[in-house]
This record gives C-alpha cells, sequence and structure tokens, in this order.
C-alpha cells in the first residue's frame, strides 16, 4: 500500500525546500510587469499578486536559509567543497537581505497612494513598478548566482542530503547503492 515517505530531519530538507522560494522570486516580478502595462484599476490586482508572490517567495527563502545552515554544518567538507560552500553561504546572506529590502519597497509602492489618499496616477501605476523593475533585476543577479553555486555543489562534488531511510536512521543514495552491490556479489547459501 502506498505511504507518505519519512520525513527528513531539518538538515536534509533544504533540496526540498529550496526550489519554492526561487521559483517564486522569478514570477514576481511578471506579475509586476503586467501591472504596469495595464491601467491603474486593472492592474492592481497583478500587483497584488505580485506583492504576495514576492512576499512567500522572501519568507520562503529564510525557511531554506536555515535549512541550508543546518545542511551545511553536517556537509563533509575538503578545500575546493568549503570554498563554494562558503560562497554560496554569502550569496544566500546577501540574496536574503536584497529580497527583503525589494519586498518593503514593493509593498511601500502599492501602500502610499492609499495611506496618502491620494488619485493613482501612471507615477504609481507604472513609471515606479518599471523602476522597481530594474531594481529587481539586480536581485535576480544574486539569486541566480546563489543557486549557482548552490548546484556546483550538488552535480559538481556531489554534496547531498541525507534522507532518512523507512527504518528512520539516515540513508545515503551512495551507501545504499554500494550494500546492493555488495549483496549481489554474496555467494548464497
Amino acid at each position: 500500500m502506498p505511504q507518505f515517505p519519512p520525513m527528513p530531519n531539518w538538515d536534509a530538507l533544504h533540496p526540498l525546500i529550496i526550489h519554492f522560494p526561487i521559483a517564486l522570486l522569478l514570477l514576481s516580478p511578471l506579475f509586476v510587469a503586467i501591472s504596469a502595462v495595464l491601467p491603474a484599476p486593472r492592474g492592481r490586482p497583478y500587483m497584488i499578486a505580485a506583492i504576495l508572490v514576492l512576499l512567500l517567495g522572501t519568507a520562503g527563502m529564510y525557511v531554506a536559509m536555515s535549512t541550508g545552515k543546518a545542511a551545511a554544518e553536517i556537509a563533509e567538507r575538503e578545500n575546493a567543497v568549503n570554498a563554494v560552500l562558503e560562497t554560496h553561504e554569502s550569496l544566500a546572506m546577501e540574496t536574503e537581505i536584497v529580497f527583503s529590502v525589494l519586498s518593503v519597497i514593493l509593498l511601500g509602492m502599492f501602500l502610499l497612494p492609499r495611506v496618502l489618499r491620494c488619485r493613482e496616477t501612471r507615477l504609481f501605476s507604472t513609471l515606479l513598478p518599471l523602476t522597481f523593475l530594474a531594481f529587481y533585476s539586480v536581485g535576480l543577479v544574486f539569486l541566480v548566482n546563489t543557486a549557482h553555486a548552490g548546484g556546483r555543489l550538488v552535480h559538481e562534488f556531489g554534496v547531498h542530503a541525507l534522507i532518512p531511510a523507512a527504518s528512520g536512521r539516515a540513508a545515503s543514495p551512495v551507501a545504499e547503492s554500494s550494500a546492493a552491490n555488495d549483496d549481489k556479489h554474496r555467494p548464497s547459501r
């Protein structure tokens, strides 16, 4: 009977979590752009969607950062791996700061006309969002470089999370593979 897989430890959740904030943070500027090209009342729902997606992506990045720190503590390190891991950690912290600031700016841009109780002009509905996208592109550069360093750790150096086996103990794919090969080569009784 199909069952849910065992729940990984916090330090093994990083590869499962990290892709959600990346996708959300890549999606948010699309909603900002749609909002900017539409007239103010018709673009408002897209701006609200952009804010929500950006806030969820930023919050998800904080969770991913926490799981990443836990995973880094138990990662096997050699000189080359350590250098890339430190770069990944440093970029992740900078990316977290950049997207936190971008979240506050976009939320402020949306709320300012409402707080001032002024009519929403093209300045607020088009010019500021398009300017915001220029700043957002800097955040995307940080995000992509952070993801690239993480990808190097996995695909170039073979760093991976320890996922618990059905028995509850951590199982390494390499260990499972070598154990299966050992079983094949043992003489049967």
